[in-house]
C-alpha cells in the first residue's frame, strides 16, 4: 500500500464545480481551475463572491469532489466524482477545515470534550486528548480552567475559539479558514490573525485563509491567489498583487488602506507601489526616502 504523505503541495489540476447541476439554477462556481499551494506558507484566497473561493476550499479535505479534473493533496489524489474517498479521515486529520461561523460546530455539554471530540473520533487515546486540552485553551487564549465549562455560556468569539481550538486538536499540518473573523469585533479579529500568524510560524501549520479583508491579507500573507468567475487568474505576493491597479480593477476589490493611500500618491506623481510594506511605518520610509 502506498504511504501518503499529505503534507506536500495542494495542487488543483483542471477542476471544476457546479451547484444545482441538472436545474435551472445551476451555476458553474469552478470552471477548469488550475492552482498550487505550497507548504509551510500562509496563502489568502481572495475575489468578489460568487468568485468560487470557498468551493475551492472546500476541495482540499474532500467536502466536495471535483466533476473533473483531480485534486492532489501532498501525493494524495482525489479525482474527479469519487463515490467515496478512501482514508477519508486522514485527510481531514491533515487538513482541518474552519467554517465562517465554527462555533456553530459546538454541540458537546462541556469545552473540554468538544475540543477532544476530533482527534478521539479520528481513533486518538481519549486520555491523551482529554490532557492536551488545558494547552489548547492557551494557544487560542483562553483561561485552562474553562475546560468543565459550558461552551454555550460562551460569547460569540470565545466560541469560535473553542471551534478553532478543537481544528488545531487534531494536529494537521494545514489549517483551511473560510472568512474566520466574520461578525467579530475588530479587536477579535487582531487576535485572530495574530494566532494564525503564529501557527504558521511556530507551528509550522500551513494557512489557507479565504477573506474579503485586504488588510489581514497584507498583514500575515506570503502568497495571494486571486479568483474570478471560477478561475485563477493571478498568484503572487500581497505587494505584486495590491501594486496591480488593473487586476484590482477587474475583480472590483478595494486594495488594502496603506496600498490606497500609495495608488493615490502615485496619482499625484509620487510612485512608491512598487515597494514591499506591510506597516504604516514602511510606508512612512518609502516615502521620506523617494522625496529625498
Amino acid at each position: 500500500m502506498t504511504k501518503y504523505d499529505f503534507s506536500g503541495e495542494i495542487i488543483f489540476e483542471n477542476v471544476s464545480y457546479s451547484y444545482g447541476w441538472g436545474t435551472p439554477f445551476e451555476f458553474k462556481a469552478l470552471d477548469s481551475a488550475n492552482l498550487k499551494i505550497k507548504k509551510g506558507k500562509i496563502t489568502a484566497v481572495i475575489g468578489m463572491t460568487g468568485s468560487g473561493k470557498s468551493t475551492l476550499i472546500q476541495l482540499t479535505n474532500g467536502l466536495i469532489i471535483s466533476e473533473t479534473g483531480r485534486t492532489m493533496v501532498g501525493n494524495f489524489p482525489i479525482i474527479a466524482r469519487t463515490k467515496k474517498i478512501k482514508l477519508v479521515k486522514e485527510l481531514r486529520r491533515e487538513i482541518g477545515l474552519v467554517f465562517q461561523f465554527p462555533e456553530y460546530q459546538l454541540f458537546q455539554d462541556t469545552i473540554e470534550k468538544d475540543i477532544a471530540f476530533g482527534p478521539i473520533n479520528l481513533g486518538a487515546d481519549k486520555v491523551d486528548s482529554i490532557k492536551k486540552v488545558p494547552s489548547l485553551l492557551k494557544l487560542v487564549d483562553l483561561p485552562e480552567e474553562y475546560a468543565k465549562r459550558s461552551p454555550f455560556d460562551l460569547s460569540g468569539g470565545q466560541k469560535r475559539r473553542v471551534a478553532i481550538a478543537g481544528i488545531i486538536a487534531m494536529d494537521g499540518n494545514t489549517l483551511v479558514l473560510d472568512e474566520p473573523t466574520g461578525g467579530l469585533d475588530p479587536q477579535g479579529e487582531e487576535d485572530f490573525m495574530r494566532l494564525f500568524y503564529n501557527l504558521n510560524k511556530e507551528k509550522n501549520k500551513r494557512i489557507i485563509i479565504v477573506t474579503h479583508n485586504m488588510d489581514h491579507v497584507l498583514q500575515i500573507a506570503d502568497e495571494v491567489i486571486v479568483m474570478h468567475k471560477g478561475k485563477v487568474i493571478s498568484v503572487g505576493t500581497p505587494f505584486e498583487i495590491f501594486s496591480n491597479s488593473d487586476l484590482l480593477h477587474k475583480i472590483e476589490i478595494e486594495p488594502p488602506k496603506l496600498y490606497k493611500l500609495a495608488h493615490k500618491l502615485k496619482d499625484k506623481g509620487l510612485d512608491i507601489t512598487d515597494k514591499k510594506f506591510r506597516t504604516i511605518n514602511e510606508l512612512v520610509k518609502f516615502i521620506k526616502e523617494s522625496k529625498k
